[in-house]
């Protein structure tokens, strides 16, 4: 009879220990269970949807910190083509460099109401000058904010006689405004900008 009751308490741990397991094995199912539709939902809402000439494509979201240095230099090297890049035409030269004050602070309009008072923009218009700027290289810094850069670029001056290459070194910083518009698609601001130096490569000035 004591054989009997020890069979039972035997039988008893066994099915004890394997209630354990099954439930231990349903917890561990239902956890991962969660864990993979939070991974899909968290894929699916970073796939973006872009319909192009009438077709339908998928492109993945990113974390912008991912492209911040991409974002920070072309938002620099359109800012220096909008500024310097002139046909001569007064209502032109207008037209692109308030493009360019869109992204920057007021030490743009400061540097271009100094070339203004110099006569440069009037001797591009009375020297038909076409003025065509080529950003070479963008040095960012990365490791404080607001972010420092130093622009390298190439200017050239088009007569109808002769062309002058000038080399283009600016500096400054760039900040974040958080928000994005039309006129500034990428949400920086230039600020503190200055030209450190703009002089003739093969001589001639406009």
């Amino acid at each position: 009879m004591f054989q009997h009751f020890k069979n039972i308490d035997t039988a008893f741990k066994h099915v004890r220990l394997f209630s354990f397991l099954l439930i231990a094995a349903n917890v561990f199912c239902v956890c991962f269970c969660i864990y993979k539709s939070y991974a899909l939902v968290d894929a699916a809402q970073n796939r973006v949807h872009i319909l192009y000439n009438g077709k339908v494509l998928e492109a993945l979201a990113a974390d912008r910190k991912v492209n911040l240095p991409v974002e920070l230099r072309d938002h620099i090297r359109v800012f220096h083509e909008d500024f310097f890049t002139l046909v001569p035409d007064d209502k032109a030269i207008q037209a692109t460099v308030t493009r360019a004050f869109y992204l920057a602070d007021e030490s743009a309009k400061r540097a271009y109401d100094n070339l203004r008072e110099a006569g440069y923009y009037n001797n591009l218009v009375s020297g038909n000058i076409d003025q065509q700027v080529t950003v070479d290289s963008i040095r960012l810094g990365m490791d404080s904010y607001p972010y420092a850069f130093t622009c390298f670029a190439t200017e050239k001056l088009v007569r109808s006689s002769s062309t002058v290459t000038r080399r283009l070194v600016t500096q400054g910083t760039v900040s974040d405004l958080k928000s994005e518009t039309d006129n500034n698609p990428h949400g920086f601001l230039i600020r503190n900008w200055e030209i450190l130096q703009n002089d003739d490569v093969k001589g001639g000035t406009p």
